[in-house]
């Protein structure tokens, strides 16, 4: 998991895991750019409307609570470590 948090790109990811991560990354950083293409590359790795559904509608809960919590300066909890930083590999 760590290894995913540092950086996804280079992460010994699935192909369908590693499509996922695409379409998430798309969807939060260039929601202007997707279109039925990004659709189709999720279902030729064998993701049906349901699951597509279900990616788009956690990537979106987490792009907005960030940006909620971003917007009333909420920090970070001290105990948790950022994610790629504890000594562990998951």
């Amino acid at each position: 998991m760590h290894a995913v948090a540092r950086d996804w790109r280079s992460a010994p990811l699935s192909p369908v895991d590693r499509a996922l991560c695409e379409f998430a990354s798309k969807l939060t950083e260039r929601q202007e750019d997707m279109g039925p293409d990004d659709l189709e590359a999720l279902r030729s790795h064998g993701l049906d409307d349901q699951a597509i559904h279900d990616a788009a509608q956690v990537v979106g809960y987490f792009n907005y609570i960030t940006r909620v919590a971003d917007a009333l300066g909420v920090e970070p909890e001290e105990f948790i470590s950022p994610w790629g930083e504890s000594g562990t590999e998951g």
